[in-house]
């Protein structure tokens, strides 16, 4: 069986973290191998992870009481401590979700089949009065998506050890310009797609997406969502995280970015008329253009 990473960043997560190590323990045709590196908690995160490790071998608890502020900074120093030599892939988990028996399986041999450096997925959003719903993502990637979004949840990442190596190397010589990057996921799709590593979006989903009121992101569905993210793009959030990414991973002067960085009339129509190139989902698209034409602002 192929051996296989799972690095997992923890930060107050003991509601539901028993359930997603039992799911990743207990992954079906592969050896796994499962990282935690926590960031402070002030629950009981911990104490169970600990006493997990002590019935699971296969669980280790990176040293060291660390803040790190974000998922992404944190999932960045599990890349960057873990000794990958000896995993043949590495995957990215949250704290708590619920893996299906089969997700490490289905994605290995995929990657395997298709000579692919790294694979994502579509995911299952559930909520606690039982709703669930399929989150699509698997959308066929355009020129430039990796430029303005990831290739969906960090949670559905599996990357080959010679992208992963390739990757680490890029965290340990950027570390300080890295400390503004706020999605993890994003920036490795980007970091793949920009240095022409090949990347596969399942369009079946493995993996059971916990929806809470402490989700980082989650599954953006409804109106609060919406109006979350709206304000976060009034702000120039979304328009900070594009350039930063940008310039750590050397497109800069690519006519997209330069069209963000001026955001003249001219620009915002250039942008507008090309959201097709740069959101794989058609109403991410539309989104897109109401974005560029009336909420995006020069910062």
């Amino acid at each position: 069986m192929s051996k296989i990473a799972v690095l997992m960043a923890t930060h107050n997560g003991a509601r539901w973290l028993n359930e997603q190590l039992q799911s990743i323990i207990h992954q079906q045709g592969v050896d796994v191998a499962l990282y935690v590196s926590d960031d402070m908690s002030s629950d009981e995160t911990l104490n169970i992870i600990q006493l997990a490790s002590h019935t699971y071998p296969q669980i280790t608890l990176l040293p060291g009481k660390r803040h790190f502020g974000s998922a992404a900074q944190n999932f960045f120093r599990l890349i960057k401590e873990v000794d990958l030599d000896q995993f043949a892939y590495i995957a990215l988990s949250d704290q708590d979700d619920v893996w299906l028996p089969e997700k490490l399986k289905r994605a290995l041999d995929i990657m395997k089949t298709h000579n692919i450096d790294a694979y994502s997925s579509n995911i299952t959003a559930f909520w606690p009065d039982g709703k669930t719903q399929m989150i699509d993502k698997a959308q066929p990637q355009r020129n430039y998506d990796f430029m303005f979004e990831s290739a969906g949840p960090g949670c559905t990442f599996v990357l080959s050890k010679a992208f992963a190596k390739t990757l680490k190397d890029v965290l340990i010589k950027q570390e300080q310009l890295l400390s503004e990057v706020a999605l993890h996921d994003w920036f490795i799709y980007a970091f793949a797609r920009s240095n022409g590593f090949k990347w596969f979006i399942d369009p079946t989903s493995s993996l059971m997406y916990r929806q809470h009121a402490n989700n980082v992101v989650g599954a953006n569905t409804g109106l609060k969502a919406f109006n979350a993210r709206l304000q976060k793009l009034s702000q120039g959030w979304y328009s900070t995280q594009i350039r930063n990414i940008a310039r750590i991973l050397g497109y800069a002067d690519a006519e997209p970015i330069k069209r963000m960085r001026r955001l003249k009339l001219s620009d915002r129509g250039y942008l507008a008329l090309n959201a097709h190139q740069f959101r794989r989902r058609p109403r991410d698209r539309v989104a897109f253009m109401l974005y560029i034409l009336f909420f995006s602002k020069k910062t």
